[in-house]
C-alpha cells in the first residue's frame, strides 16, 4: 500500500547553475552594475534606499544564495545606511570572479529581525559604459530591458 504524498508547501529552492538565470519571484529586488568600488580595493556594497524601509536597523546575519551556493555575510543596518560587510562581500566577489561592468540582481527572499536572505543573480560580461546609467537604478517598477 502506497502512502499519499503531501504536496510541497514551499517552492523548490533549486538555484540556477553555470550562469543560468531564474525569473524574479515578485519580491523586492535591485539591479546593480558593479563599479570599481564594489569589486576592488574598497569592496563596498551599500544597499539602495528603496530597501531602507524594509531592512532592519541592526547588525544581523545574512545569506547570499547564488549559483547553487551560499555565502554567510553580515548585514550592517543603521540610520546612515544599509550595507554588507566588506570582508565577506570581498569573498563573494572573488569566489564569483566579479569585475567592474558585471551586473547583479539582489532579490530579497526573507527579511526578519534575525536573518536576511538574498538571491543574487550574476549577469557576467562587460556592460558598455553608455548603459551604466540606464541600469544603475533598476527597480521592480522599472525592470531591466536589454535591446
Amino acid at each position: 500500500m502506497q502512502s499519499a504524498r503531501k504536496p510541497p508547501t514551499e517552492l523548490p529552492t533549486m538555484e540556477p547553475q553555470n550562469g543560468e538565470t531564474m525569473p524574479l519571484s515578485g519580491k523586492p529586488y535591485h539591479a546593480f552594475i558593479l563599479s570599481k568600488s564594489h569589486v576592488a580595493p574598497i569592496y563596498n556594497l551599500v544597499l539602495p534606499a528603496k530597501f531602507h524601509s524594509i531592512l532592519p536597523a541592526i547588525v544581523i546575519p545574512a545569506v547570499l544564495l547564488c549559483r547553487g551556493k551560499k555565502w554567510k555575510i553580515d548585514y550592517h543596518g543603521n540610520r546612515r545606511g544599509k550595507a554588507l560587510d566588506s570582508k565577506q562581500w570581498r569573498k563573494f566577489v572573488n569566489d564569483n570572479c566579479l569585475k567592474s561592468g558585471d551586473a547583479i540582481v539582489f532579490e530579497l527572499l526573507e527579511c526578519s529581525s534575525s536573518i536576511l536572505k538574498f538571491r543574487v543573480q550574476i549577469l557576467s560580461g562587460d556592460i558598455p559604459l553608455e548603459l551604466h546609467d540606464k541600469f544603475s537604478g533598476e527597480t521592480k517598477e522599472t525592470p531591466i530591458h536589454l535591446d
